[in-house]
């Protein structure tokens, strides 16, 4: 299977990262998801991914419950890049390069990010993992993902959900919801359709960036998603 894009952006929820348990990380299921975008890398795409920390610590949920916000997303950052250290780990013990580049410092940990450096490891074959959102409080890292493939000059971003693309509205209370194959980000924006947060979707608006929201528990999902297969739903200009 013959790859479309060359250099993608996956933005992978710390949801994701729990397989079946309540919370944490699953390493039988990281090992999953690190297989299958292993595949995709042997296609010679440049991979670089966003992964989010609720399956940890969410700051949104933090603030609502009386925590100061800013300091609930600077927690809900540093479980970004718990989980990103777990995704280096995982592709490291599979013989693939991988690097984690933090919008904050964490001492000797990880690499600080810098745009030219991430290009470089991209470039030299690395998987590229972005940690700690974009680094600032009240941004949520679906607007760290769209912010980071814009930088990186990812041809598409992808959004690896559980569900299989955007619904016209939610499909777990709801079953008759409708799959929408293909929308616009007006679109998304207007209809108030929670598959990023606005943010996100207006960044991508305004540069043109292609987002496609697919599920990644579906064997095969993600290396059908780089060889533009009809697997999700595509949001774009028109």
């Amino acid at each position: 299977m013959s790859a479309k894009y060359k250099r993608v952006l996956i933005k992978l929820s710390g949801e994701a990262l729990m397989g079946d348990e309540p919370y944490g990380i699953s390493p039988e299921f990281l090992d999953k998801v690190v297989d299958e975008l292993a595949k995709a890398r042997a296609e010679g795409v440049q991979l670089a991914l966003v992964v989010g920390g609720g399956n940890i610590f969410r700051g949104v949920s933090g603030a609502a419950k009386g925590m100061d916000r800013a300091s609930a997303d600077q927690m809900g950052m540093l479980a970004t890049v718990i989980n990103s250290l777990a995704l280096q780990d995982a592709f490291l013990r599979k013989d693939i390069p991988a690097r984690v580049l933090s919008a904050i410092e964490v001492g000797r940990m990880v690499e600080p990010f810098v745009r030219l450096r991430a290009i470089k490891h991209l470039e030299n074959g690395r998987v590229v993992i972005f940690a700690a959102g974009t680094g600032n409080p009240y941004f949520t890292t679906d607007t760290a993902a769209a912010l980071r493939a814009l930088e990186i000059e990812a041809e598409i971003l992808f959004k690896a959900t559980r569900v299989d693309g955007v619904y016209d509205k939610d499909p777990y209370k709801y079953k008759d919801a409708k799959r929408i194959p293909r929308i616009t980000y007006s679109e998304v924006l207007e209809r108030g359709l929670r598959v990023m947060d606005a943010a996100a979707i207006a960044l991508a608006k305004d540069s043109g960036l292609p987002v496609m929201v697919f599920n990644m528990l579906k064997e095969g999902n993600i290396l059908k998603a780089v060889a533009g297969h009809d697997i999700g739903s595509l949001i774009v200009a028109e």
